[in-house]
């Protein structure tokens, strides 16, 4: 016989509607085995899916499990987010520290409210980033493996680092957000690796921003990636003419994204795990101010924002939290 679960689909670090990273919720899957959820996250095929099970301690208000559609994670920052969205649109509510904690593989999680959704704005909430379980350069070999992988020169980047905390990326920091949207990963020879890359906006490139589609436009060369370089004002020859889309202004402080070759989702739309980690690292080294915003996505179609902010607790890392879909799933 089948039986069935409550089952959400949550947008994940998103300033507007489906433009941060879907998340699949299955409630009460106790029941349920490993088999069952790793299969159900295959099919799927969202950079994660979480099921609700029964918290083995105490002070946790409830526990997730979290499954890629290849492997379990012991702790992923947008499912954290989704889970506790989810949690708090079926009835849970805070304690009376006034937020919520979270039980995953990585062991609590604390998540604090920091905006209740109204008419005109989603819920935002925020987690404590765990702490890191491996720092460090990277090996040289990794290193040369990263920037080949990338396509990018040695001169691009500016720092490296471990940056495991559930997830076991490779992290670099690299010249700015221009060099950042202009990679054409070579996923064959990142087989094996996780990277993770961040660049700033910078006054040489442009400022505060969003991709903005343009009314009138000429056709561009099939695959040609030149409207991702900002355009210049005495560029006659980069008209904003020719593109659908240009950078005008950066929405955010740092442009990140997130490359998991071997995975169904290879280019992730927005991650809360590599931002907590880049946010440990680059508030600590002095590469970040102790509050600042990020974005990601772009590349794949996608203008999720995430909120950095380092206290004297920790790095908290928040977005903007939305149900899109409601309904029931059924497992025979």
């Amino acid at each position: 016989m089948s039986r069935t679960f409550a089952y959400q689909q949550v947008d994940v670090f998103a300033p507007t509607a489906f433009n941060g990273n879907g998340l699949g919720v299955v409630f009460n899957a106790e029941g349920l085995t490993d088999d069952q959820m790793q299969h159900f996250a295959q099919w799927m095929n969202l950079s994660e899916t979480v099921f609700f099970v029964e918290p083995s301690h105490e002070e946790a208000d409830y526990a997730i499990r979290i499954f890629t559609p290849s492997t379990e994670l012991s702790f992923a920052g947008h499912p954290t987010l989704g889970a506790a969205h989810a949690w708090l649109e079926s009835g849970g509510a805070p304690g009376p520290a006034g937020h919520l904690i979270q039980e995953c593989g990585a062991g609590l999680i604390p998540v604090r409210i920091e905006r209740e959704c109204t008419d005109s704005h989603s819920r935002r909430l925020a987690f404590l980033a765990p702490p890191l379980t491996r720092t460090g350069p990277l090996e040289p070999d990794v290193l040369q493996w990263a920037i080949s992988g990338l396509g990018i020169h040695e001169d691009d980047v500016v720092d490296h680092q471990w940056l495991v905390n559930g997830p076991h990326p490779a992290g670099l920091v690299l010249r700015d957000a221009d060099v950042v949207l202009g990679i054409e990963p070579d996923y064959e020879a990142l087989q094996g690796l996780e990277v993770g890359v961040i660049g700033p906006y910078t006054a040489s490139s442009v400022a505060h921003g969003v991709w903005q589609p343009r009314g009138s436009v000429l056709p561009r060369v099939s695959g040609t990636r030149e409207e991702l370089r900002p355009l210049d004002s005495s560029d006659l020859e980069r008209s904003e003419e020719r593109f659908g889309s240009v950078v005008m202004q950066p929405p955010a402080d740092f442009e990140v994204r997130a490359f998991v070759a071997g995975e169904a989702v290879s280019e992730d739309p927005a991650t809360g795990s590599l931002n907590a980690a880049f946010g440990i690292w680059l508030t600590q080294s002095g590469y970040a101010p102790q509050r600042y915003t990020v974005r990601q996505g772009t590349r794949v179609g996608r203008g999720a924002i995430l909120h950095i902010e380092a206290t004297e607790k920790g790095v908290w890392v928040s977005g903007d939290v939305e149900t899109r879909i409601s309904g029931n799933v059924s497992f025979d």
